[in-house]
């Protein structure tokens, strides 16, 4: 039988477990290179770059540097939004606990 008040702690309980997980996820850090290395990008759980680092060697090549260094951010990116797919479909998981 449908309880509203089992919904309403379902769903209070879900909106605290979402509130820890981007706590946590503040923490992470996620790193992607290219060019064998030769760029690398940093970024936290909430896809703010934090660091980037390149050889000396890209200073003489602009366009290689532009192109290795689109490359990895947009690797990084990538990263942190599989993370967040990641951590929403783990907490709507848990809504299966809820029977109507």
């Amino acid at each position: 039988m449908f309880d509203p008040n089992d919904l309403a702690k379902t769903l209070g309980d879900l909106q605290e477990k979402l509130k820890n997980v981007q706590e946590e996820s503040k923490n992470l850090t996620f790193n992607a290179k290219s060019g064998g290395g030769l760029v690398s990008v940093s970024a936290n759980g909430e896809g703010e770059i934090i660091d980037i680092t390149f050889d000396d060697s890209l200073l003489e090549d602009k366009e290689s540097l532009q192109i290795l260094l689109m490359s990895a951010i947009n690797d990084v990116y990538k990263s942190v939004e599989s993370n967040r797919k990641n951590l929403a479909f783990g907490m709507l998981g848990n809504l299966g606990d809820f029977k109507l």
